[in-house]
This record gives C-alpha cells, sequence and structure tokens, in this order.
C-alpha cells in the first residue's frame, strides 16, 4: 500500500522566545514493512543545527529557536510503501541493547494495577504470542478510549486509575506489564491509515515485544490488532518521551498553545 502523509505543527508561544533547543523525530526511516519514497521536514521559526540517528535507530532533527520568535511551524510528509507483515518486525537492530527495553521508566513504572494486568495474561495463556493478546484485551477492557483525561506525561499507573485515556496510555500500561511478564518491549509513535477519515489531530501510538523466535512483534492495544499496511512508524522508544514527535526547551514564559493537523490517505 501506498500512503501519503501531510503533518503541520504549529507552537503559538505567549511572549518571544529568547533561546530554544529541540529534538525533532518527524523523518521515518526505511525499515521492515515500509519503504520511505520521498519524505521532506521544513521549519518556520528556528533552523536545524544537525542531524543524527539516536540509540533506537530514530532518524532526529536538533533545531534552535530563531530568537524573538512567537511562533514554531514545522511541516512534514511525504509518501511511503507499506506492506502487512503481519505484525512481526523481525529480528533487534540499533545500538540499544536488547535488555535495555525490559528497564521501567517513570511512565511505564509497574505497580498494583499493572501487576494484576500481568498476572491475569500470565493465567489466561501459556504460548508467549497468546499471552501477549490476552494482555492486550485486558488493558483494552481496563482502560475505556477517551481523549481528555490523561496528558503526555501520565504514567501507566495513573491511566489505569483514571479508567480512561487513549492509544499513548494504551500503550504505555501494556508495556509496563509486558516487561513485568519478562518481555522486552518498546514503545512506537506514527501514523495510521483510518477508514472513516483522512484529517487527524494527532499520531498513533502502538507497542512492540519482543518475543523469541520472531523478533520484535506488534501489538494496537487501541484497535485490537497487530499493525499492518496501514501503520507508518515514525519513532520508537523506552516509552513515549523517547518517542515524541518533539521535544526540548525554552527560555521563556511558559505559556503557549499547540496545534497539531495530520493527513493520511492512501495514494
Amino acid at each position: 500500500m501506498r500512503l501519503k502523509i501531510s503533518h503541520t505543527t504549529r507552537y503559538a508561544f505567549e511572549e518571544p522566545v529568547r533561546y530554544g533547543l529541540m529534538q525533532v523525530r518527524l523523518s521515518p526511516v526505511t525499515g521492515p514493512g515500509q519503504t520511505i519514497h520521498d519524505w521532506s521536514l521544513n521549519f518556520q521559526g528556528a533552523r536545524r543545527e544537525a542531524n543524527f540517528i539516536d540509540e533506537h535507530g530514530n532518524r532526529v532533527d536538533l533545531v534552535s529557536l530563531e530568537p524573538g520568535t512567537q511562533e514554531l511551524i514545522i511541516v512534514c510528509g511525504g509518501e511511503a510503501e507499506t506492506r502487512d507483515l503481519q505484525g512481526v518486525a523481525g529480528p533487534h537492530a540499533g545500538y540499544a541493547p536488547l535488555w535495555l527495553f525490559e528497564r521501567e521508566t517513570p511512565l511505564t513504572e509497574a505497580g498494583a494495577g499493572v501487576a494484576k494486568l500481568a498476572d491475569a495474561a500470565r493465567r489466561a495463556e501459556t504460548d508467549p504470542v497468546a499471552r501477549l493478546h490476552a494482555l492486550s484485551a485486558g488493558v483494552r477492557g481496563a482502560i475505556q478510549y477517551e481523549s481528555g483525561h490523561t496528558d503526555s506525561q501520565t504514567s501507566a499507573e495513573a491511566a489505569l486509575i483514571a479508567r480512561r485515556g487513549v492509544c499513548q496510555d494504551h500503550a504505555h500500561v501494556f508495556i509496563a506489564a509486558a516487561r513485568q511478564l519478562g518481555f522486552p518491549a518498546r514503545y512506537i509513535g506514527g501514523y495510521l491509515l483510518m477508514t472513516d477519515r483522512i484529517q487527524q489531530d494527532a499520531g498513533h501510538a502502538w507497542a512492540e515485544v519482543h518475543v523469541d523466535g520472531l523478533g520484535w512483534v506488534g501489538f494496537d492495544v487501541s484497535n485490537a490488532i497487530s499493525p499492518d499496511e496501514r501503520y507508518l512508524k515514525l519513532a520508537s522508544g523506552l516509552d513515549y518521551s523517547q518517542a515524541s514527535p518533539a521535544s526540548g526547551f525554552r527560555f521563556g514564559k511558559p505559556g503557549e498553545t499547540l496545534d497539531v493537523a495530520i493527513e493520511v490517505q492512501q495514494q
């Protein structure tokens, strides 16, 4: 399947920025199940200082905000060819060792709620893949998909307490529980072709778990499936903070607004 994607991000700052530095992860790379044919990334209100491939294999652009800017606009998009690998992304690659993905982070720290979900999946199935699908169903049953109750700083346990959240929360809880079951797990951010709309106000998130004999296997908890040709991977990490489209700091008043417009369609 050939996907065409357009993604615009606008930051409006309360007062002119004196200095700011950001890492931008908005350039997908060719890998298992996806070939990037054409992609551009442009900035208004900032300039590219450097770019590199990080320990997770993400392409990262380091940009500095232009002094005095009150609006930062990031525009990216292009075309990619995708294939259905039935969720199996294959062997581990990159600079980060596999054992690193068993480590908890503040967003994926396991508490009583996560442990309960992991124990239920452990009792339900003995086959590793079946156990992970059982876990996915358990997470989906524990957290109703509903926006407005969580944000990018919400931990897995906090999302379980709220019992409401979005794809990011589903992924964090699933990752935390999978690690409790002894699996290396990672967070994936990217795009999803939807059947009922082209325009979207956010990207999508899912998880991958490393299973012996298969390698990395994807699980989209929110949609109860493993990723297929409708998915395009943008970045990965131990949690959202390492795979977010943009992260960094700036000097000035904290007030700002963020607007995101995404279009994903079949070409």
